[in-house]
């Protein structure tokens, strides 16, 4: 007996309501924003005379300022540039080593020196908040003491950001995750592409809402009219997100560089464990987005997950089996042209053979995450 061509159940219609809202996404803001090109290259003839403090805030973090400190100072920018040390509270010899440092780089390195956080404050926020008060220059780049940047251009071309929009006041960037073998890495540099995806794309497009801490760039008047990070000090995550919340709120303006040349590279996380408090770190940010963003973010999570769920439904029903086939197929072949696309863009390189089974994954586990958080928003920093 042949099965029938029309489906019967009303799951199938939500599976392809879940369908069609999920190629908006990819046709309005994905695809245009993968296909957009390049950011003016770091020779094209204009001028890079603003001085730039670039912050760093590290606790025990000595071995990857070997690494890093040496790098930002080889950056390939004409104008002054120094870089902010933040040593929070470090056990290790992160200051003396950063002290070593500011000797022989005494107008490229300033240090400074965090002995304890004040109580009620998050401790990555004071600290951001000295070393602010302590840079030099107006314009302020940040990245984590456990990235890297991708080139000797970084600064130059993140700089360049603020020449997008005259009046442009934040630049977001983007942080790759490095290789490794494991399907824990493939995971990882997934769900950041896919993160990456939707902020840099939704910026692009004229509504920015987040931004990483470890590729941000704004002004000090940014900051300032911010207030800072008052709306948000006592909470451990949301010094680069809650940021641009606000600064949006303020009317400032933001700009997108997503140009490989000026990434950041980190290591990712080794066990799942380590990952999964990292993304309840990051994802308890989000409640305090404006409406209009999360239900933006919301509506594309919520059309991925019921896809999934409507799937489940669907395989039981053995009448539905043969268009329930067609629609993953052909949703498939668009999503996967979508994400390789993007990842070409973005050069975070994704196995596409795999892109099927890391899109279950991920919003499984996002699933599992915000279901974490609402039964308990208890949160570990280091």
């Amino acid at each position: 007996m042949l099965l029938p061509l029309v489906p019967t159940s009303p799951f199938f219609w939500l599976l392809l309501a879940c369908v069609l809202v999920q190629l908006c996404y990819a046709a309005y803001f994905f695809w245009p924003f993968a296909r957009r090109a390049a950011e003016a290259p770091a020779d094209a003839p204009r001028p890079d005379t603003e001085p730039v403090s670039i912050v760093v805030c590290a606790r025990n973090e000595l071995d990857n300022l070997r690494r890093l400190l040496p790098l930002l100072l080889k950056q390939d920018y004409p104008a002054a540039f120094e870089v902010v040390l933040i040593d929070d509270r470090s056990e290790d010899d992160t200051y003396l080593y950063a002290q070593q440092l500011a000797q022989y780089y005494p107008s490229t390195v300033r240090l400074v020196t965090i002995g304890r956080t004040p109580d009620g404050f998050a401790p990555k926020k004071y600290a951001l908040t000295l070393g602010i008060k302590a840079a030099r220059y107006p314009r302020l780049l940040f990245t984590d003491a456990d990235c890297i940047p991708a080139t000797n251009q970084w600064l130059r071309l993140m700089q360049r950001g603020f020449s997008q929009n005259s009046e442009a006041a934040v630049v977001l960037g983007f942080s790759a995750y490095t290789e490794a073998p494991g399907f824990l890495n493939q995971l990882i540099r997934y769900e950041t592409l896919l993160t990456a995806a939707q902020y840099l794309s939704f910026a692009w497009r004229g509504w920015p809402y987040m931004g990483v801490g470890r590729n941000l760039a704004y002004t000090r008047a940014c900051f300032t009219a911010t207030k800072g990070f008052a709306s948000h000090i006592r909470q451990l995550s949301g010094d680069d997100d809650l940021l641009v919340q606000d600064a949006v709120r303020a009317g400032q303006r933001v700009a997108v560089v997503a140009d490989p040349g000026a990434h950041t590279l980190s290591e990712p996380a080794e066990t799942w464990q380590a990952w999964w408090r990292q993304k309840r770190r990051h994802l308890s940010a989000g409640r305090a987005y404006r409406f209009a963003d999360r239900m933006r973010i919301g509506t594309f999570v919520l059309a991925n997950t019921l896809f999934y769920l409507a799937t489940v439904v669907l395989v039981f029903s053995q009448n539905n089996w043969v268009p329930l086939a067609v629609v993953w197929v052909l949703r498939t072949l668009f999503v996967s042209a979508v994400y390789a696309r993007l990842s070409r863009r973005l050069d975070q390189p994704v196995n596409v053979g795999l892109l099927p089974i890391l899109d279950v994954v991920y919003f499984i586990q996002y699933l599992a995450l915000g279901a974490s958080l609402f039964l308990n928003r208890t949160l570990r920093w280091k």
